[in-house]
């Protein structure tokens, strides 16, 4: 598994502005949480989707391209990370 945080550089107030990923080794999203201005947070692992939250239906590719594009900053975290930020939207209510 692998494990990103991708910060999104926008002015959009109702879309996410920090990304959170489990990214399994065929390169799909295995979980994911987004994290909005306000301090909600949203989680999903596929099994509980919404028309705000949900895995990516592609492979997410390499982390340097996303780097890349100038909206975003990307880091590859650790697991102990994402699975704080996990426990974190859990324990406040959000799915």
């Amino acid at each position: 598994m692998k494990y990103w945080k991708v910060t999104w550089h926008h002015d959009f107030r109702e879309e996410p502005v920090t990304l959170f990923s489990e990214i399994g080794e065929d390169g799909y999203e295995t979980r994911k949480i987004q994290e909005y201005r306000d301090g909600r947070l949203l989680r999903t692992d596929g099994t509980d989707e919404t028309a705000e939250i949900g895995l990516s239906e592609i492979p997410v590719g390499r982390i340097e391209d996303v780097a890349a594009q100038p909206e975003f900053s990307a880091f590859v975290i650790s697991k102990a990370d994402f699975e704080s930020m996990w426990n974190c939207a859990s324990r406040h209510g959000n799915r």
